[in-house]
């Protein structure tokens, strides 16, 4: 009998880890794409819409309500049906209402529903990237495979709507962001073809045809093991509990569940009202136009440099809520100085530092929330995850809306946001321990008996 899992946990990296990892990271490229570019929208509209400032932060938030329910709905969906089919129906979702929001969008109300079902689709593609590649992840680079594939993507489609929001948006207006976004039917033609099921999902649903021709290719020096005559595979793990909250919620995974629900709550109030509003805070401290729209691009690089380090300390040492904790503090403590000094320097310094501790610390809280959970429950904790996290980051725009419009500079929205990264930093700590690989070993032992 070959276990799946652990076949999957101690297969060495190759071509197909890094075919599965650059399609993932595709797909993410169009949520960390479409993250930032209503943020380049408000400089366009808010004149000609009449908008208030905490209008614009409903402009933002729209899309983060979509995003809040289809991060709850994904969770149940690919559970119960698979990672495959709900990932194709998000990416449906998004290319056809990124392309409406272009073509139709051109009224505060119809921007805002558009946006809203937009986020249907957006809000499942991080979570289901993110549970999809830890499926597909070897145990010694858990979170730098992840970080390489899903990671990187995101990353990339903030950096590429900063490109977008600075060169093409002054020539072709803010459509110009959201028919290159419905581009994306060029990849859900691709994943038609070209993806597969998880093979942990498989397994768990005793879905065993194709299992040995998966596993060839994730390793193929074992080939012949796999394919032998006879050959059977096993996977101990419970696939008898159906993925619910109160199961999210059972004494197995209680404490994990509401500090890391509390942590992304917090941390992605922080982000969104960073994202959000970062650029015309910083034409408001003086920076131009290109300047202040060149800081989304700077937080997503930063973002991705500063995942890749946490997570190297993560797999390294094992000290996953530490690496964390530290990231977030020093989010804290970057974005303070802000409130205190407006020296372009320090504006660069400070906001990039802002992007490698509080958007790197949270990629590996997406990856750590996956590998705490079984596989029958990982899509629902990862999506009920992102979820609050997003209800944190609707909340986060605004208020940081309200302040910009009650309080005068930008000190409120940088208080804000250092305050929120501080609390998920000591939130993070109360997380259960995860248990060793020895006693994994264990447990799994007595599971297959």
């Amino acid at each position: 009998m070959i276990d799946v899992r652990e076949e999957i946990a101690s297969a060495p990296i190759g071509p197909y880890h890094r075919f599965l990892a650059l399609l993932i990271g595709m797909v993410v490229f169009f949520d960390g794409y479409d993250t930032f570019n209503p943020a380049y929208v408000i400089h366009y509209v808010a004149k000609p819409w009449q908008l208030a400032p905490s209008q614009a932060g409903l402009l933002v938030s729209s899309g983060l309500i979509g995003f809040m329910i289809g991060s709850l709905l994904q969770g149940k969906f690919s559970d119960r049906y698979g990672r495959r089919a709900t990932l194709l129906a998000a990416l449906w979702i998004v290319t056809v209402f990124s392309f409406a929001t272009a073509a139709l969008g051109n009224s505060f109300f119809a921007f805002c529903g558009f946006r809203l079902l937009t986020g249907l689709g957006m809000g499942a593609l991080l979570p289901l990237g993110v549970t999809y590649v830890n499926e597909y992840a070897p145990r010694r680079l858990a979170n730098t495979f992840s970080m390489w594939g899903w990671a990187l993507g995101w990353a990339a489609g903030g950096i590429v709507a900063a490109a977008i929001g600075i060169y093409l948006t002054p020539m072709f207006g803010w459509q110009a962001l959201y028919y290159a976004a419905s581009l994306s039917i060029v990849l859900v033609l691709v994943c038609h073809v070209a993806l597969p099921e998880s093979l942990q999902f498989s397994a768990m649903r005793g879905n065993w045809q194709g299992i040995a021709q998966i596993l060839s290719r994730l390793n193929p020096a074992q080939a012949a093991r796999y394919d032998a005559p006879g050959q059977k595979f096993m996977f101990p793990e419970p696939s008898d509990r159906p993925a619910s909250v109160s199961l999210l919620l059972s004494p197995r995974y209680r404490r994990t569940t509401l500090s890391v629900w509390v942590s992304a709550f917090f941390i992605l109030f922080g982000i969104w009202g960073l994202s959000g509003w970062i650029p015309t805070a910083m034409m408001q401290r003086g920076e131009g136009f290109a300047t202040s729209f060149s800081f989304g691009a700077l937080i997503q690089a930063m973002a991705f440099v500063g995942s890749l380090l946490c997570g190297y300390i993560a797999d390294r040492g094992g000290k996953d809520r530490e690496a964390m904790a530290a990231w977030w503090l020093g989010g804290a403590i970057s974005v303070t100085i802000l409130v205190l000094v407006n020296v372009h320097a320090l504006n660069v310094i400070c906001v990039g530092a802002a992007g490698f501790c509080i958007l790197g610390g949270q990629n590996v809280l997406n990856n750590f929330t996956a590998a705490s959970y079984d596989t029958e429950v990982r899509g629902t904790a990862v999506g009920m995850m992102l979820g609050v996290g997003r209800a944190g980051g609707i909340l986060g725009l605004f208020i940081t809306g309200l302040l910009q419009q009650h309080t005068p500079g930008t000190a409120g929205l940088f208080v804000a946001i250092g305050a929120a990264s501080l609390i998920g930093g000591i939130a993070i700590v109360f997380v259960s321990p995860r248990p060793t690989r020895e006693l994994v070993a264990t447990a799994d032992a007595l599971r297959a008996s």
